[in-house]
């Protein structure tokens, strides 16, 4: 044996190694222990000698340790003159952390959407300036949490029914990515379905807890994985869920909450009302074709035979433009026939502007971009949001 690897010591390690005519031998000395190492001229045998092991082991154990704990304090009180960054696991991130995984899973531009579509069509039952009360605004507040609670328990439902789905169109959903276990989205989504049911109990308006039942039976039957149901499978089918939940349900149910429940009159539906249905008809229509646009790799690996799937991104994407810009021209109509001035001139000119941006940004969106599909379907949710706002001009 011409050669030897010796392992490396904590302390200062020599090697001499002799030439001898007939043994060659290496000789290792690190501190108090010594270790001399010798082959045979065959190389076969290897003679192993120790010279003090015995008496010295213990003592270099405890020069070792004790070497070993002195560097360990020097370390200790050099790392201490320096800042030490919090892990992540500390209290200072563990709230910024579960914050931003709950506003992730709870699709905030949905959330945007139901408050302000709750309070425009709450203004709608307005009829004169005293009726701005606080039972107004706790009427309208306690309809926003409610529908809050509910809205949670649908877009989560639908991650629970779509996790597979998601890592591949959505990696960056709490569940999706493996932030939320399938045991937390569950209590989740059943404790935010259990507090707006026990809301709507509470508060004790019919056409509210009515709008909460019914939202809650579509957004089951469209998500959840069962026989007959999942009804996001089927294009036409999703498509009218979405209309009957954000066209005609918010509507007409929370209206009638602020109109007889809170202020306790008849229930009539004036202009502003069926306006608010008709052209949120088209705008949720919109909504239920263009959310599956950037999803079509997803959808057809998992078999979910959208319009998109079907028909392709460019043909659906510009069928959704066309819908809207319809619904904008539909819109300038109505606003130019009505008997007030200031009214007339608000919604025609909101709407015009609306549509005008609205062809501007599709005609700069490159339709092979998920980035720029993606960016373009909330820009869309913004423009649902503008709408809110123009609704209770409509006079």
């Amino acid at each position: 044996m011409k050669s030897l690897i010796i392992g490396s010591f904590a302390n200062k390690v020599s090697v001499h190694s002799p030439p001898l005519p007939n043994s060659p031998s290496v000789f290792v000395s690190a501190g108090s222990l010594h270790v001399s190492l010798r082959s045979s001229k065959s190389n076969r045998v290897i003679r192993c000698e120790s010279s003090l092991v015995r008496h010295n082991l213990n003592s270099f154990n405890e020069n070792f340790l004790f070497s070993r704990k002195r560097n360990t304090n020097h370390v200790a009180n050099a790392v201490s003159e320096q800042p030490i960054e919090p892990e992540s696991s500390s209290p200072q991130k563990l709230l910024p952390n579960a914050f931003d995984a709950f506003y992730r899973f709870s699709r905030p531009h949905t959330v945007i959407g139901t408050a302000l579509s709750i309070l425009s069509v709450s203004l709608l039952a307005i009829q004169k300036l005293s009726d701005f009360s606080p039972l107004f605004f706790i009427g309208v507040f306690e309809a926003i949490v409610a529908a809050f609670f509910m809205n949670i328990y649908i877009v989560g439902l639908n991650q629970l029914s779509d996790i597979e789905i998601d890592k591949v169109n959505k990696p960056y959903l709490p569940l999706a990515s493996g932030e939320y276990s399938v045991k937390t989205g569950v209590i989740i989504v059943s404790s935010f379905a259990f507090m707006s049911f026990g809301l709507g109990w509470i508060v004790g308006s019919w056409p509210l807890f009515w709008a909460l039942f019914i939202s809650f039976l579509l957004g089951t039957a469209y998500s959840v994985n069962m026989p007959m149901l999942r009804w996001k499978r089927f294009a036409l089918v999703a498509a009218m869920c979405i209309l009957a939940v954000r066209a005609v349900i918010v509507q007409i149910a929370f209206y009638l909450h602020i109109q007889t429940f809170v202020y306790g009159r008849v229930a009539v539906f004036p202009k502003p009302v069926i306006f608010a249905t008709g052209f949120m008809s088209f705008f949720s229509v919109v909504i239920a074709l263009f959310k599956d646009i950037p999803d079509i790799v997803g959808d057809k690996i998992f078999g979910i035979q959208s319009f998109t799937v079907r028909l392709g991104q460019k043909r659906v994407f510009w069928i959704c433009i066309l819908l809207l810009e319809v619904a904008y021209g539909v819109a300038i109509l109505v606003g130019a026939s009505s008997p007030f001035l200031w009214s007339r001139y608000i919604t025609v000119m909101g709407h015009a502007i609306l549509g005008l941006m609205l062809w501007g940004r599709a005609k700069s969106t490159d339709l092979e971009s998920k980035t720029a599909i993606t960016s373009f379907y909330m820009f869309i949710w913004q423009l649902f949001y503008a709408e809110y706002l123009l609704i209770p001009l409509v006079r």
